[in-house]
């Protein structure tokens, strides 16, 4: 059977729920050893890596009493998680409040509307700038004035450095400083912008328009996360392109950290059209479950509410792409391009061609919310599942390469959607022949973290 997520992208919070008992007052709440039997249950039957680690075998244990003494001598059921993992696993996820990646997986969040990302000072020192990519709307970050290309050097006063940006930045409100780099140094600007943070619920649909470039209509999609319930809006975007007459796309999933599978897929089928019902990747489980779950994803008409997909029938789509781009992002790529010419401009992408599925503590094989114990409120995101293109092409460990390569400068981002902006400059410079804007030489540097590190579902790909 097919593991579904109902469930209509940060700290995690140790949480318990307890259950009621006998009608008073007395609440019991789960062991350890409660929780950590179902940690393994899920990982022994689900975990795409399961051969890799000896204690997940079937035969690994020859009663409960064994396996209840090998659970015992871990302290915690992170630690036991995280023993379980295979060395090859970069993303497999427990979580000890299933609350928190609901609303993720629901696109909900607390956030001040900042998205930004965290360099190392280019003096080789301990300090770390912020560089905004793009302000969400409806935010106090909107509200307060913060556009694409801010830089800010310290939080609430207090430079930021490599040991001490997750706290600083933790707080629902803080103030940043706001900077100025001149080829060498920064020089804070004196200006302080108090921020605070609300819940939110983000549409990944963050631009859709119609570029008119030397006479051709060049559709530019800025797409943030893979979000189900957000899918009747990725499908107007191509509603709209359609009624423009676009004839090329550009797809820009430089920010996009993955989602869900489904989403991807409806996707892909939005950009061309004239595959449907071919294969657009395959399935590859661990041993136990491949024969009753692995199953090919195809090339669909329809998005997850039934209404019928907008498809361009493109024959060519140019996709952007930095380090952030992942696992869905990726299942997109990777799928369209044994089909259509796919032509991917900017960095390489993260390397993830896994997919998960959350798992609650209740029977196999669903593990299911419904019938969750509530002693507790731990869940699992293990990797499940691998994919891979039509053509074979998987395990895509140091990421996707893009065939031109173009990584972006913190100091002169430009503005997404501007024809000048340099990766869509690139793009629509191959596309049609737009001259390029004259490149700035800069220094790569070493990006520490970004806005979206401690979101549950970061990189995440979900199973359908």
């Amino acid at each position: 059977m097919k593991k579904r997520i109902f469930i209509p992208l940060l700290a995690l919070s140790v949480l318990f729920v307890s259950c009621f008992e006998d009608m008073d007052d007395n609440f019991k709440q789960a062991s350890t050893l409660d929780i950590q039997n179902f940690i393994y249950r899920g990982l022994n039957y689900y975990y795409l890596y399961k051969a890799d680690k000896p204690e997940l075998a079937n035969d690994a244990f020859t009663n409960q009493s064994d396996l209840d003494a090998f659970l015992n001598s871990y302290d915690s059921p992170e630690s036991l998680f995280d023993y379980l993992k295979s060395p090859q696993d970069r993303f497999s996820n427990l979580y000890s409040d299933f609350t928190v990646i609901e609303d993720a997986l629901s696109g909900i969040s607390l956030s001040n509307g900042m998205e930004f990302g965290l360099v190392y000072y280019p003096d080789g020192s301990n300090n770390v700038f912020g560089y905004v990519r793009y302000v969400l709307p409806n935010t106090d970050a909107e509200t307060q004035g913060i556009t694409r290309g801010d830089l800010f050097t310290s939080i609430d006063g207090q430079q930021l450095t490599a040991n001490n940006f997750n706290d600083l930045l933790a707080p629902n409100s803080y103030s940043i400083g706001l900077a100025t780099f001149d080829g060498n140094s920064f020089t804070q600007t004196g200006e302080e912008v108090l921020l605070n943070k609300t819940q939110y619920n983000e549409n990944p649909v963050y631009k859709a328009q119609t570029l008119d470039v030397n006479g051709e209509k060049i559709g530019y999609l800025v797409y943030n996360s893979f979000i189900k319930n957000y899918d009747t809006q990725l499908n107007n975007a191509f509603a709209q392109f359609k009624a423009e007459g676009v004839t090329n796309l550009v797809l820009d999933l430089r920010y996009n950290g993955g989602g869900a599978v489904e989403t991807a897929t409806d996707l892909a089928s939005m950009i061309t059209g004239q595959f449907n019902g071919q294969i657009f990747y395959k399935e590859f489980w661990n041993e136990d479950r491949q024969a009753a779950n692995a199953k090919d994803g195809l090339f669909d008409s329809s998005i997850s509410n039934g209404s019928s997909i907008n498809s361009l029938n493109l024959s060519n789509v140019y996709i952007l792409t930095t380090k952030r781009t992942a696992s869905a992002s990726e299942l997109v790529i990777n799928g369209l391009n044994p089909y259509i010419n796919t032509v991917q401009v900017g960095d390489t992408t993260t390397g993830k061609f896994q997919a998960s599925f959350l798992l609650y503590d209740a029977p196999a094989p669903d593990f299911s919310r419904a019938n969750a114990v509530s002693t507790h409120k731990y869940a699992m995101l293990p990797l499940v599942f691998k994919t891979s293109n039509v053509a074979g092409n998987t395990d895509f460990v140091d990421g996707l390469f893009p065939q031109i390569q173009l990584k972006e400068n913190y100091f002169n981002l430009g503005q997404l959607g501007e024809e000048n902006e340099p990766l869509l400059a690139a793009a629509l410079s191959e596309i049609a022949g737009r001259p390029m804007p004259l490149k700035k030489d800069f220094k790569v540097l070493k990006e520490i973290s970004d806005s979206q590190a401690n979101s549950p579902i970061d990189g995440n790909m979900i199973g359908n």
